[in-house]
């Protein structure tokens, strides 16, 4: 009897190595989908601070400095009016400005059908903006078709 249950151990142990072989791709593709690429100038701080915030809340960020963010957004496809100071993708979605990482994960967990999430300008309070009287503000969810308030923030946090 108890060499059976020795047997039985073994098997469990050799299922579970399988199992966590064949699903190691799945979690790098996992990893991967939620890396950050941020598009910003070398010179903004603000920027660098946001970047610390997603950093902070685990997520993957790689940056990619440049001085002509125009031609990023422009290729990208944000529109005008919601244009701030760096611009991101991550999953398939674009992130433009201070958006709070409490926002897009949320963006990540429903992947709602839109281009993506902006914070238009540079909302003292948020994410990257420290410092000063946090003013609220409201994140877009974008897409070609128009765009509509996702979620509302003071600071880092979601009200309302």
């Amino acid at each position: 009897m108890k060499e059976r249950a020795h047997l039985m151990t073994r098997r469990s142990l050799v299922t579970l190595v399988a199992a966590a072989v064949l699903a190691r791709p799945a979690v790098a593709a996992q990893a991967e989908e939620a890396t950050f690429t941020v598009h910003k100038d070398p010179s903004c701080g603000c920027c660098t601070g946001w970047v610390q915030h997603l950093r902070d809340a685990g997520f993957t960020v790689r940056v990619e400095e440049t001085a002509d963010l125009d031609a990023v957004r422009g290729r990208l496809g944000i529109p005008p009016g919601l244009v701030a100071c760096h611009t991101a993708e991550v999953a398939g979605y674009l992130v433009e400005g201070h958006v709070p990482a409490a926002a897009v994960r949320r963006l990540l967990s429903e992947r709602p059908i839109a281009k993506g999430l902006a914070v238009p300008g540079m909302p003292v309070g948020s994410p990257g903006m420290e410092g000063g009287k946090p003013q609220p503000y409201a994140v877009v969810l974008f897409d070609a078709d128009g765009q509509r308030t996702f979620m509302r923030f003071i600071g880092s946090q979601a009200i309302g």
